[in-house]
């Protein structure tokens, strides 16, 4: 992808419009409850700072659909920005019209400036071009560090494109695709791809996509009931998308005349309901009993998957093997996440789940590339080129 990054530009003394992923958990008290999001801007925002620029950060917060939601507001974020930058950061209450305006013309270089939450405008998630305009009239350099919402063609990182002439991708967005083309583009082989999670129907693009490029697919979670199902096998009561049992067949068929090694569970651990004090007991992937559920991978599947992962060179990961925020169905995800933190291999995990479960386990920073972003992720997994990354290429 050929696209200019942030530590390409001359920024100082310019107006530098950074759009942020700051769409982060917020407790009643609108206290930040996981600054992940925030960590992960701080080496652009930085590094603009260091170059003089006039800082000015722009970022959605939940989905407001063009309403002024004061459970919404990015208010409660730029006090803690500062505590992790170590300045002051301003805050307009609008990212439009005189707010906005104001607090720009009084900037000088080196100031950072936080703009409200851009989805309080009806235009931004319609790619609205005025407010493209309006946007770009705050800016003589627009850079995109969002990755998270690169899926997505909105107004704060298409349309206001339209209306800039100097614009860059971050450091963040930079290593998003650069860890992507390696895993992907030109793969250190053997490269292993794994997926899990409720539904394949979620995911069997990506499957397709990569069945061309990978040389073993691992599948768990719910999703592997549906192959299960595919196989021929009775799978009690577990999740299992019957009308895609036939795509199931098709994935089985196609990694067997690509001689892509396929790994289903060989076990899995059932019980009778979701509850942590439900009783559960291991069984055949074959033999799931009428009245039961499958909820996790078992024992010998995660010894499976950890030995056809020992050769791998490069192995991506998205979606957990089980039910894993309920105890008792936690270990299958838990045994993938330490055959990925001891491996020799580059990895690189994406999915909001996949990353919860990684916290959960203490194990986030044990992997290579942690994507910020779990829809945008996918999608590029699925081949797709995205709306925010194809029009920082236009330039």
């Amino acid at each position: 992808m050929k696209i200019r990054t942030v530590d390409e530009l001359e920024l100082s003394g310019k107006r530098t419009l950074i759009r942020v992923d700051f769409n982060v958990p917020m407790d009643k008290s609108g206290n930040v409850t996981d600054d992940t999001r925030l960590q992960a801007a701080l080496p652009t925002i930085r590094l603009a700072i260091e170059r003089g620029a006039k800082t000015i950060l722009l970022s959605h917060l939940g989905r407001p659909k063009g309403k002024r939601l004061p459970e919404m507001s990015l208010a409660p974020v730029a006090p803690l920005l500062s505590r992790l930058l170590g300045r002051p950061v301003a805050f307009a209450d609008d990212c439009v019209g005189e707010p906005a305006e104001k607090a720009v013309a009084a900037m000088k270089p080196g100031d950072v400036l936080l703009l409200e939450n851009v989805r309080y405008q009806a235009g931004e998630e319609k790619n609205d071009d005025e407010l493209g305009k309006r946007l770009a009239a705050l800016c003589d350099v627009y850079v995109n560090d969002a990755f998270a919402t690169a899926h997505r063609g909105h107004a704060s990182n298409v349309a206001i494109l339209r209306s800039v002439k100097e614009r860059a991708a971050g450091l963040l967005m930079k290593n998003e695709i650069a860890y992507f083309e390696k895993a992907l583009v030109s793969p250190a082989r053997p490269l292993v791809a794994i997926f899990g999670g409720a539904k394949i129907s979620g995911k069997i693009e990506a499957i397709d996509n990569v069945l061309g490029k990978v040389d073993k697919i691992l599948i768990g979670g719910a999703m592997a009931n549906t192959f299960l199902a595919a196989q021929g096998h009775g799978i009690g009561k577990s999740l299992c998308e019957a009308g895609m049992i036939d795509t199931a067949k098709r994935v089985l068929a196609g990694a067997a005349a690509r001689n892509v090694r396929l790994y289903l569970p060989v076990d899995v651990v059932v019980a009778e309901r979701l509850e942590a004090t439900a009783p559960t007991r291991t069984v055949p992937a074959q033999e799931i009993p009428e009245g039961m559920m499958a909820l996790d991978i078992g024992p010998a599947t995660g010894t499976l998957f950890r030995e056809a992962l020992q050769d791998a060179k490069t192995i991506v990961w998205n979606g957990p093997m089980g039910a894993f925020e309920t105890a008792p169905f936690a270990a299958g995800t838990q045994a993938v996440m330490r055959a990925l933190a001891e491996s020799d291999a580059l990895t690189i995990v994406g999915g909001g789940d996949t990353d919860t479960a990684l916290h959960k386990a203490g194990l986030f920073s044990r992997m290579s590339y942690v994507s910020t972003g779990g829809g945008a992720f996918l999608e590029l997994l699925e081949g797709k080129h995205l709306p925010g990354i194809a029009a920082l290429e236009e330039a």
